[in-house]
């Protein structure tokens, strides 16, 4: 297949984020496939040139390009003229900031000039150069990681938004934008039951597929040992709202009540870029803020046991595959064990759930006092990512969605 893939975020190193991580591991094993992929991306001032060149050892063609300047940097100006383009054009500010005339151009000359078969958008903010007619002449893939609309809604639904009042002002628009945008692709791929269901909503005669995140079982192995100890972590982008106000609540409002049972306890942040918000809970007792590390694996190992506990953001989490991957226990959220089946009828106890303060401090109990219950769930977690969540099968599934779009293409025009 001749693959053009656009994705504005530079896809490599696969570590920076979910993001990238998704982008970097498809086009890899779509590559491994022989399969022909010219690659659009934007470059931003942390992309060095090693990396540029490392990045094209796994495409046939790469294209970078720069991204635009940041409104922002305007001050307040800059600020109410993004706020009300984003209005009048019924597009989020974020999908406007990084669009590219250029790669618009270069989008356009690809699809009259035939030299692709299949165009992806690796995240919904792509879908911006992807024209309706394109349908006529090549598939059309959208790959949307999450909901913008249902990430916003939670977060406000949840108190953990950073800007409440920009966001409900926004609500509609993400509503009507991911509405509008969903109906003109051939083909929406999702992660997780929760966005197929919220898609449906939005577009309800689309093709919709799940295809869940996976994990690098090279870089995160498979424990041998068990530290019982009582050390708790918490990984993550330490820059991300989610995962800010997760590591926040669970220190203020969780940590405190695990100390009085067990006064050694730690609580190990995990990250990279974390702010100011994040580096003062290491004024609590027992919380250790690291920054980025060398191996999110290593980190892991480290700990007896793993906490998830987001209140808000919807998708598969890189962070509770990769821990279970590594064969730590996991309590974690609903939101954190999102699109995963760790319990229930029929289910092997896979992970430990916990959505309130008083769930976590006796999950947590549990874990650090029965030796037993942390095996099997190290166990049982490491064996459900070997099985279904490796990047191996979600790009087989990958693939398969683009063959089966690509024949279904031929018959219509055929026709």
């Amino acid at each position: 297949m001749k693959i053009l893939m656009l994705s504005s975020t530079f896809p490599y190193p696969p570590s920076r984020g979910g993001t990238e991580i998704r982008t970097f591991n498809l086009l890899k094993y779509l590559h491994q496939q022989h399969h022909q992929i010219t690659l659009v991306t934007q470059r931003h001032a942390q992309v060095r040139d090693a990396e540029v060149a490392a990045l094209r050892e796994w495409v046939t063609d790469l294209q970078v390009f720069p991204l635009p300047p940041d409104p922002m940097s305007q001050g307040l100006r800059g600020k109410l003229g993004r706020f009300g383009t984003s209005l009048i054009q019924g597009t989020p500010p974020n999908v406007l900031q990084r669009y590219c005339p250029e790669i618009q151009q270069f989008v356009d000359r690809a699809v009259a000039g035939k030299k692709c078969q299949i165009i992806t958008c690796e995240h919904s903010v792509n879908e911006i150069y992807v024209r309706p007619e394109f349908r006529q002449s090549v598939g059309t893939v959208v790959d949307v990681h999450s909901s913008v609309y249902a990430w916003t809604r939670n977060h406000l639904e949840m108190g953990a938004s950073q800007n409440p009042l920009r966001d409900r002002l926004y609500l509609p628009l993400l509503y009507n934008y991911e509405k509008h945008y969903s109906a003109k692709f051939s083909q929406i791929v999702v992660t997780t039951e929760d966005d197929r269901q919220q898609f449906q909503e939005f577009c309800p005669g689309a093709k919709i597929d799940t295809i869940p995140n996976g994990v690098d079982l090279e870089l995160f192995r498979d424990r041998q040992r068990d530290p019982s100890n009582h050390r708790l972590v918490f990984a993550g982008a330490m820059d991300a709202s989610h995962n800010i106000d997760a590591a926040r609540w669970f220190a203020l409002s969780v940590l405190p009540l695990l100390t009085k049972h067990y006064p050694d306890v730690t609580f190990a942040i995990v990250g990279a870029r974390p702010g100011l918000e994040v580096m003062e809970l290491q004024n609590i007792p027992g919380v250790v803020v690291t920054g980025k590390v060398d191996s999110m694996g290593d980190e892991l190992h480290r700990a007896a046991v793993c906490v998830v506990p987001l209140r808000t953001g919807y998708g598969i989490k890189n962070k509770t595959l990769e821990a279970m991957a590594a064969g730590v226990p996991v309590v974690a959220s609903d939101r954190g064990l999102e699109g995963l089946a760790v319990d229930g009828d029929g289910v092997p106890l896979r992970a430990l759930r916990a959505n309130r303060i008083e769930e976590y401090v006796q999950a947590i109990s549990r874990l650090f006092d029965d030796s037993r219950l942390r095996k099997n769930l190290s166990r049982q977690g490491r064996s459900l990512i070997e099985t279904e969540y490796t990047w191996d099968t979600a790009g087989k599934r990958y693939e398969q969605v683009l063959s089966e779009l690509l024949i279904g293409g031929l018959s219509t025009h055929e026709q």
